[in-house]
């Protein structure tokens, strides 16, 4: 496979440029796909055609966001030694690598959040109508709604703009998150992996910050203890790396699929591996990684190998729900916590993809499934259909 990725900054930095679609039908193969050489904006080039930015609107909602090509290319996951601020958990540098992938230009926002928060309401609705039974024949077409807040004002005490990130959500909701945007979609949209997440951070580089070593420099790029105001701020306000993404350096840290290991990536040393076969797969409801530092972290936090350990009994310390919600934290540093979504070339069967949304401990899928007993979960079927039922419900 042939992979080239083009950049211009005055693209980068012209939207309108930046997510022009190729208009006549006989040039457009598939959603972000051209199948012609774009004439301007960036692109990667594969052996289906060439990945271009698209725009996604989430069907029934007026919310939208912006998906970036992400070129394939192989890497150092984790950060050398003499790195300042390193830790144990960021090595030993192993070489990784990743196929072509659509990421999100910004981190998932309360815009786009939101409407799957609705769907809570909406599920209730439709057990009480007796109507989208969840069968054993549509199971695995399934997803839970996060329940209602326990406590709005720990969530949203920063405010609840729609173009400030979404925050205090579990890696479990954010990835049911995933599976509701791709059956309504048509998409097959996930959490990255902790390598495909690093390696669309460096964007080509292999310095401590997408940018260089330079700390001085990130205010240009990140909301950071230095300039945040110790508050989260809308997306897409500082520079973008060379990918085309924001806030990959600070503002809110970002979940990805792995499990934390204070090893690092010990299992993997001396290896070569493909990005699939690099997840530290979860075996235990935490800790679990996110990346990327925050508006609540110093410099050497922002970093593109920096990493943090999730702790639900911390996390979750002023959930009074016995099981604690497996859909929300309710304790610092949850505000500080969000996530992003990428969508792969080339696209998994839909049986191999529970990985990716469902809950994958034993201890996790026991506090889902004693909610949904209690009737305090919502569990209800994410298709095509969804948002056109989801409407004729609210009519009714």
């Amino acid at each position: 496979m042939t992979r080239t990725f083009a950049l211009g900054a005055a693209c980068l930095l012209c939207a309108g440029a930046a997510f022009a679609q190729e208009k006549a039908g006989s040039e457009k193969s598939a959603l972000g796909m051209s199948a012609v050489k774009p004439a301007k904006g960036p692109y990667v080039e594969t052996d289906q055609g060439y990945m271009v930015p698209y725009s996604v609107k989430i069907p029934g909602t007026e919310a939208s966001f912006d998906m970036i090509p992400i070129p394939g290319g192989t890497f150092q996951l984790g950060s050398p030694e003499t790195e300042e601020g390193r830790t144990d958990a960021e090595g030993p540098q192993i070489t990784v690598t990743v196929e072509p992938f659509w990421m999100a230009k910004t981190e998932a926002t309360w815009a786009e959040y939101k409407e799957y928060m609705k769907m809570y309401a909406a599920m209730k609705g439709f057990e009480t109508a007796q109507m989208r039974k969840v069968t054993d024949a549509n199971r695995i077409d399934a997803v839970t709604a996060p329940t209602e807040l326990y406590d709005p004002s720990f969530t949203y005490e920063f405010g609840e703009d729609p173009q400030l990130p979404a925050v205090t959500m579990t890696q479990f909701a954010a990835k049911q998150y995933t599976k509701w945007l791709s059956a309504i979609t048509g998409q097959q949209f996930r959490l990255p992996s902790e390598a495909e997440w690093e390696y669309a951070c460096r964007a080509g580089s292999k310095t401590a910050y997408s940018f260089g070593e330079d700390a001085s420099k990130l205010d240009d790029y990140a909301w950071f203890s230095d300039n945040s105001d110790y508050q989260p701020h809308k997306v897409a306000q500082k520079k973008p790396n060379a990918f085309g993404l924001y806030d990959m350096h600070g503002n809110v840290w970002e979940w990805v699929l792995d499990e934390y290991r204070e090893d690092g990536y010990a299992e993997f040393k001396g290896k070569s591996l493909k990005a699939a076969d690099a997840v530290a797969w979860p075996t235990q409801a935490y800790p679990r990684t996110v990346k990327g530092g925050s508006w609540d972290d110093g410099a050497e936090n922002c970093r593109c190998a920096s990493k943090l350990g999730s702790d639900d009994e911390e996390w979750k310390n002023e959930d009074p729900n016995l099981p604690l919600s497996p859909w929300w934290f309710t304790t610092d540093p949850s505000r500080a916590v969000g996530f992003r979504v990428i969508r792969p070339l080339k696209a998994s069967p839909k049986t191999e993809m529970a990985k990716y949304w469902e809950a994958d401990t034993e201890d996790v899928k026991a506090d889902v499934e004693n909610r949904l007993l209690e009737g305090r979960g919502a569990l209800g079927v994410a298709d095509p259909s969804l948002p056109e039922a989801v409407k004729q419900l609210s009519e009714e």
